[in-house]
């Protein structure tokens, strides 16, 4: 797994002229890293007698930012795979009828695959977002800028994620279900982006 190897390993291979990983894994890499900031927010906050008032939201925000970091990291994976059926998919025989209506098949089936990861991501990322303003309004002051880095960063992966969404729609033919996903990843996005906003604005207000 890509996670677990280090971190110029991916860089390389991403920079490579191999097919995976692609943006969807970089999606989830830099969500990672804002769920991950999040988590430093809240890791500086617990058990300090400043913020007594607020532990136990700030522990309800570290078990919700890790789940999620966690989550990220398994998509980093899991979007390479999904693409590899897909393009496995794609290299299936196309001589007769039978085989191409069977190709056929499997294409749709791999995209519809390949893009409900990159959704995921988004949705994962949104939920950051929503983590990054709490860690903003009742986090470590003196770490108050990770957590707008934190939904800077989530906010620019959902974004990355949504481009991989909507590459893949484009070849799919279910069109209830390209209308549903698109629908539903505008809605991540502008909520994403209002929550950006809110964070950027608390972070640079208590930065003076």
């Amino acid at each position: 797994m890509y996670i677990e190897k280090p971190l110029v390993a991916f860089m390389d291979k991403l920079a490579s002229k191999s097919p995976e990983p692609g943006g969807g894994s970089g999606s989830a890499l830099v969500g990672a890293l804002g769920a991950a900031l999040v988590s430093m927010v809240g890791n500086l906050t617990s058990g300090k007698d400043k913020y007594a008032s607020v532990q136990d939201r700030i522990e309800e925000l570290l078990t919700s930012s890790e789940k999620a970091r966690h989550e990220l990291q398994d998509l980093i994976q899991k979007d390479t795979e999904v693409y590899g059926v897909l393009a496995e998919a794609f290299k299936m025989p196309r001589d007769t009828d039978e085989q191409k209506a069977e190709r056929g098949r499997k294409i749709q089936d791999a995209l519809l695959g390949a893009t409900q990861v990159p959704q995921e991501i988004g949705e994962r990322c949104l939920d950051i977002c929503k983590l990054a303003l709490t860690a903003a309004e009742i986090g470590n002051v003196g770490a108050v800028s990770d957590a707008g880095v934190g939904a800077l960063m989530a906010e620019a992966a959902a974004q990355c994620a949504a481009l991989n969404v909507k590459i893949n729609l484009g070849s799919i033919e279910d069109k209830e279900f390209c209308d549903r996903t698109w629908s539903r990843v505008q809605e991540i996005l502008a909520e994403a982006a209002d929550l950006k906003r809110t964070v950027v604005k608390i972070t640079y207000e208590k930065l003076g």
